[in-house]
């Protein structure tokens, strides 16, 4: 029988998140609806599906809004391409861009004007590594696992660079790192590390969650890449872990000779969902002691672009 809920420290939303939401909420007092984004501006569904109600308009492709609409860059950054064609279009462009990825993307660019090719670490697909990859017009490859880096072929291998996705397993990023260093020994790495300060907080919290913990539920949306991967650090520490949503997508079998849960949530998802797995939990053993774990406070605070803080002050 469920005994102990127990919470990891840090989770949920970042700095990154938290300025990327602030940015549409103050866009909609000044503008009103339609607001226009680019992409999901993070990948929870509870935020998105909240936005869309209140006249949020996601989209792929600039070029579906209007022209002079206000625009949107959602947290995980757009390529070259696509900022262009918002321009073209003289739509009014507010950059939610994560600063972490800004950061990945300065790099990229920095390295290309120096000549020097560039690999990235990243899952294929994804928005963030394809606005990355959308930086530079050649010159950039981008590699998923060992069979990519066995593959790679660079034709200066004295000038070459490595970058990552920003919301990377931590320790298959360091894997893949290594074998890139075997390979071509004179790769450089970013002067400061590109898997981002919450990624790496949140993973070592689930990795000390899943030690006390008969099973973990991370909270977070399918879409979410540091969802998936807090699910699969637990799964690797040997806790059954589960990525839902929200409470309702819980089952009652999954507390079966669980005595500890152990509740985490990603990047992008609101505290408020947390809580309403705390209470689920809560109606199935109401006398289960519900504790936070020990962990980093973040201060970390990104602010919002200044056209907007002028004219609404936190």
């Amino acid at each position: 029988m469920l005994e102990k809920i127990l919470l990891a420290k840090p989770r949920g939303f970042c700095a990154g998140v938290e300025r990327a939401v602030e940015i549409v909420e103050r866009l909609l007092q000044q503008f009103g609806p339609p607001v226009y984004v680019k992409h999901e501006i993070v990948h929870n569904r509870f935020v998105v599906d909240d936005f869309k109600n209140r006249g949020v308009v996601f989209l792929e492709n600039p070029a579906d809004a209007p022209e002079g609409a206000v625009m949107v860059f959602s947290a995980h950054g757009v390529s070259r391409a696509v900022r262009q064609s918002a321009q073209a279009r003289g739509q009014k462009i507010f950059d939610a861009t994560c600063p972490l990825v800004t950061k990945v993307h300065a790099e990229i660019l920095r390295h290309r004007r120096n000549n020097r090719e560039v690999v990235m670490i990243g899952h294929r697909g994804h928005p963030e590594v394809e606005g990355a990859l959308g930086q530079a017009d050649n010159g950039i490859h981008l590699v998923e696992n060992e069979n990519d880096i066995q593959n790679l072929h660079i034709a200066r291998p004295d000038r070459v660079s490595f970058v990552t996705q920003t919301t990377l397993s931590v320790d298959d990023t360091a894997r893949l790192v290594n074998l890139l260093r075997e390979k071509f020994p004179a790769v450089a790495a970013p002067r400061k590390e590109d898997i981002c300060y919450a990624t790496q907080n949140r993973q070592d919290a689930v990795k000390r969650l899943a030690d006390e913990s008969d099973m973990v539920l991370v909270v977070g949306s399918p879409e979410s890449s540091n969802s998936n991967r807090l699910r699969e650090v637990a799964l690797a520490r040997g806790a059954p872990a589960r990525l839902i949503d929200r409470a309702e997508n819980a089952r009652a079998e999954w507390l079966q000779n669980a005595r500890t849960v152990g509740v985490t949530a990603g990047a992008s998802a609101p505290e408020s969902l947390v809580n309403e797995v705390v209470e689920w939990l809560r109606r199935a053993a109401p006398d289960a002691e519900v504790r936070e774990m020990d962990g980093i406070e973040e201060t970390v605070v990104f602010a919002v672009p200044r056209a907007l803080a002028k004219n609404h002050a936190p």
